[in-house]
């Protein structure tokens, strides 16, 4: 027996989505009504019925991480209270952030709800979060999410269905009072879509031929959907994948796939017993890193190197449309856009930005440096489609993954290219720091540091070339006449106090200068960003705590 049950309820301050939606520490979120009025939110402003009366159908799934489980059974009764019609939901309320994407777009719903913080950590006093992405797929935009915001201001009462819990571990239909509950396989419809974007037959041809793989799931979501795609559908040794159990806890690993907390990744790959290929995936699956035998690849050039040769893959064969990247992401994309003649963009960070690209079809592959990468497939980066578009180049170009780089660099040049973060600084001094910082930048054209002239600095700003909407105070840039180049910008994804992010970029055309190491070839850049922004006087810090 169930019934409809409206529950009172006050606003909670601080119930504002960032970037990739609403993220807090797990205690925050199992918190009197925390979680329930945040949905409560979402389906005030997106409605879970119709015009017609009728009821909505939505996509719900998680990383796997702390309360995953718990929340997706409030949001369930929840959306049953709300009169949703049906909701689709992973086995175990798993989904990779991808996952729940295609499965948004292949199942034409209304949208989806994602139970996830992405890269950071996970556990009972870690992190949580949720977020909504429309129909086409992509997170929703920030018109959105603010009137969400607004909502959780306002809000004085929820609606929540009394009702046993669903067995979301038993694939297959159940039902929640007059409300559909489709449990279904997380992987299957997924790895169907990557069978029709790459050379399978070639990939699995490199792997017999004694190819030699690590992949490092972090105990994340990616660990079931790699073990069944690259170990069962392409044939990799078993074991290739490592870590590949999704853990409420990740293993007390940092899901972040970058090389500090990769270590033991990185560590095998520059090792003697190196494999001739490496990756890794985050606590979601949309991101991904990429390691060479004794070479690591950047973001930023993974992504240029992916746009270079996409044409490989049976998916992209008939070449882009375009190619865009955040604004802290290197330039290095960008040269492979004018070498092929298509077009190129620079938007905020987030996800979001590149929707209008890919749904106008102007764009076919973007990239973000914080280790994004994804095409027109979904509307969410996508961590392992990175990794299966660098295994379909190798295949097909049979060259190491050292080989192709400096062939790349050769014919573009090099970006050298890195990220510092300053993680938990006290917000208030960050926010002193980037006041004064925007305040001076009038008079920062024309100054030398470190023996660079500055040419420009601004506060980015982006009109959306698709719908006109602007968004602005993206980032600080500085600009450098010889290509250099430095980025400021406080981050959304984390759940304490400010992580202040400096991107730092100095370009090589060649063909000398291309084989230095990113640190060395960047130290004047470095050392000039952190005098202009008196980092060290506004934080108190002198080191970055995660270099990338």
């Amino acid at each position: 027996m169930s019934q409809i049950t409206t529950v009172s309820t006050v606003p909670i301050a601080g119930q504002k989505p960032g970037t990739s939606g609403l993220r807090k520490k797990t205690p925050v979120f199992m918190g009197r009504h925390y979680l329930e009025n945040f949905v409560q939110a979402i389906f005030d402003v997106v409605g879970a019925r119709n015009e017609d009366g009728g009821g909505k159908t939505f996509v719900l799934g998680g990383d796997g991480r702390y309360f995953n489980d718990r929340a997706a059974q409030v949001i369930l009764r929840m959306a049953a209270a709300n009169g949703a019609a049906r909701v689709i939901v992973g086995q175990g309320a798993i989904l990779s952030t991808p996952a729940a994407s295609h499965l948004i777009r292949l199942n034409r719903t209304d949208g989806g709800i994602i139970m996830s913080a992405s890269h950071n950590p996970g556990g009972p006093n870690e992190d949580f979060g949720v977020k909504f992405n429309m129909p086409n797929g992509g997170p929703a935009p920030e018109g959105v999410t603010e009137a969400m915001y607004q909502r959780t201001t306002e809000i004085t009462e929820y609606k929540v269905m009394e009702a046993q819990d669903v067995d979301l571990g038993r694939v297959g239909r159940h039902q929640l009072g007059a409300m559909v509950v489709d449990v279904v396989d997380p992987v299957s419809d997924y790895a169907a879509l990557m069978e029709s974007l790459f050379d399978f037959a070639a990939i699995r041809a490199m792997f017999a031929a004694g190819f030699r793989m690590r992949m490092d799931a972090m105990c994340a979501v990616t660990g079931p959907y790699a073990v069944e795609i690259l170990e069962h559908r392409l044939g990799a040794p078993r074991g290739t994948c490592v870590n590949a159990t999704p853990l409420p806890d990740f293993g007390g690993l940092h899901p972040d796939p970058n090389p500090t907390w990769a270590r033991a990744l990185m560590d095998e790959m520059f090792s003697d017993a190196a494999p001739d290929f490496g990756a890794a995936s985050d606590g979601d699956g949309d991101r991904n890193m990429v390691v060479g035998r004794g070479i690591y690849v950047s973001p930023s050039d993974s992504l240029a190197v992916l746009a270079a040769n996409a044409h490989l893959a049976p998916g992209y064969a008939a070449g882009l449309k375009g190619v865009a990247r955040s604004m802290p992401t290197s330039a290095a994309a960008d040269r492979v856009a004018d070498a092929l003649g298509i077009a190129k963009y620079e938007t905020p960070t987030g996800w979001k930005f590149f929707g209008n690209l890919l749904d106008a079809g102007r764009a076919t592959i973007c990239g973000e440096e914080s280790f994004g990468t994804g095409s027109d497939h979904v509307r969410e980066k996508d961590g392992l489609w990175a990794v299966l578009l660098w295994l379909n180049i190798l295949a097909v170009r049979k060259q190491s993954v050292a080989e192709i780089l400096r062939e790349h660099w050769v014919r573009f040049g090099r970006n050298y290219y890195s990220r510092h973060d300053f993680e938990a600084i006290d917000t208030a001094r960050a926010e002193a720091m980037f006041a004064a910082l925007r305040a001076g930048l009038a008079g920062l054209p024309g100054q030398v540091v470190e023996g660079m002239t500055i040419s420009a600095a601004d506060d980015f700003a982006y009109t959306d070339p698709v719908d006109g909407s602007v968004s602005l105070k993206q980032g600080v840039r500085v600009l450098f006449g010889d290509g250099s180049r430095i980025v400021y910008r406080l981050s959304g994804t984390g759940t304490e106090g400010a992580t202040l992010r400096v991107y730092l970029e100095r370009y090589a055309p060649g063909p000398e200068g291309l084989d230095l190491d990113a640190q060395q070839a960047l130290a004047p850049v470095i050392r000039a960003a952190h005098a202009l922004a008196g980092i060290a006087a506004h934080t108190g810090r002198t080191a970055p705590d995660v270099v990338t």
